[in-house]
């Protein structure tokens, strides 16, 4: 394998999956996204998630939007597929095909939907490090409902689990994770918001829904950080938040990310019902809020506000 779970490091988009206006999935588009994204310096690519609208997939549409990566992809970046289910077989059947199609790790929320209990949830990503043999980033994200730090750590221990992605705001967790499950355990922030304050406390990596439109602002917030210029981090931390703030007001994150880029000239295609898409007028009118906020705060080599600004 050309990649290591020690090589997904860095500003890692949580991929967009591309749909046609009839909801169907667009593999043509879905190559020609991650082309887009590979032009900045992305770590990687984290796929089939809640941002790439996974559980509005069937099992057959996750595996071949997976596989239409890996052949675009697979050879430049590290690649986590996103397998989570609220059952253990299809979870497992989707974690083999991941790993089928060169995936370089996996990755799954606990199940959810009928409230599991401590030892269901600890058996699920049991039973699925077992089956599958490939590095696994277990997923603590409010949605699926939170694990413990205690669990984490019990869950550290299973070999194969190498990892957690944890999507909260209470990020002061994250140190003790890091010293309850070792230096070696990774630990990836998911909340765009604290992308700079993630990354202050010492993360591996940061894996976010807005990387897919503005990726070179956050690959400047990981450089400011590395070179210790808090401020300058911060100050772009602040603009991040804006422009999360204005589309996340819109109503429909997903949606309202891929209009924009629609309406840049990047075919990110349009979000799965019950989702409600951004149409012509409403999408410009959108398209139009970002750039006169942009230009309020003077926000400037941010690629795809400058190609709004370039077709106004």
């Amino acid at each position: 394998m050309k990649f290591t779970i020690k090589d997904f490091k860095g500003v890692i988009p949580a991929a967009l999956s591309i749909f046609d206006k009839d909801e169907n999935l667009d593999i043509k588009a879905t190559k020609d996204f991650i082309k887009f994204l590979l032009e900045f310096d992305i770590k990687g690519l984290y796929l089939t998630g809640s941002t790439g609208e996974g559980f509005l997939m069937n099992s057959e549409e996750r595996i071949e939007s997976v596989k239409a990566v890996m052949e675009v992809a697979g050879d430049k970046v590290p690649v986590v597929v996103h397998v989570g289910d609220i059952g253990t077989k299809k979870t497992i059947d989707l974690g083999k095909a991941a790993k089928e199609a060169g995936a370089t790790a996996i990755s799954s929320v606990p199940p959810f939907y009928w409230h599991f209990n401590s030892k269901q949830i600890f058996n699920y990503y049991k039973d699925l490090a077992e089956a599958v043999d490939l590095p696994m980033i277990i997923y603590n994200v409010p949605l699926a409902g939170m694990m413990s730090a205690e669990m984490i750590k019990d869950l550290s221990q299973i070999e194969n689990i190498q990892g957690v992605k944890y999507t909260n705001t209470d990020i002061y967790q994250i140190p003790a994770i890091k010293e309850s499950c070792g230096e070696d355990f990774m630990v990836y922030g998911g909340a765009d918001e604290l992308a700079s304050s993630n990354l202050l406390i010492g993360v591996d990596g940061i894996v976010g829904s807005f990387y897919n439109l503005i990726p070179d602002l956050f690959i400047r917030i990981d450089e400011a950080i590395k070179n210790k210029e808090v401020e300058r981090a911060y100050k772009l931390q602040k603009d991040a938040v804006r422009i999360i703030s204005y589309i996340v007001e819109g109503g429909n994150m997903v949606a309202g990310i891929k209009a924009v880029l629609r309406e840049a000239g990047i075919n990110a295609g349009y979000a799965r019902k019950p989702f409600i898409n951004f149409y012509e007028e409403d999408q410009k009118r959108l398209a139009k809020g970002l750039v006169d906020l942009a230009d309020k705060y003077k926000m400037e080599n941010i690629r795809v506000i400058d190609m709004l600004r370039g077709k106004s």
